[in-house]
């Protein structure tokens, strides 16, 4: 079994940035892909960004793309999403996502066995 764990989220003003981290525990981590997905108020949970565990390949939602950066740190089972120039569109609760098969397709949540709790992310204008 793995657990996911989020971390950094919080209030920050527009224009600002902060650095979400995605801590894997348990069993040896070793995904296919670590993604990050957010919920609005209101909305259903969108696809953010993904990276793949072994090239370390990425790929974003339009909407983020320039903005957010995904990383991760192999030796500490950590994926992090740095995000910046946030806006309030992008307040939300985030999630992280582990898909320990391949997958055909990145963006549908439903190709990820494993999720965090969330982290909320505030954006006041």
């Amino acid at each position: 079994q793995v657990q996911l764990a989020e971390s950094g989220g919080g209030l920050v003003q527009a224009g600002g940035s902060l650095r979400l981290s995605c801590t894997a525990s348990g069993r040896t981590f070793s995904p296919y892909a670590v993604a990050w997905f957010r919920q609005a108020p209101g909305k259903e949970r969108e696809f953010t960004a993904v990276i793949s565990w072994g090239g370390g390949h990425t790929y974003y939602t339009d909407s983020v793309k320039g903005r957010f950066t995904i990383s991760k740190d192999n030796a500490k089972n950590t994926v992090f999403l740095e995000m910046s120039s946030l806006e309030s569109d992008d307040t939300a609760i985030y999630y992280c996502a582990a898909a320990l098969r391949p997958l055909p397709t990145v963006v549908p949540a439903g190709g990820y066995e494993y999720w965090g709790q969330g982290t909320q992310v505030a954006v006041s204008p």
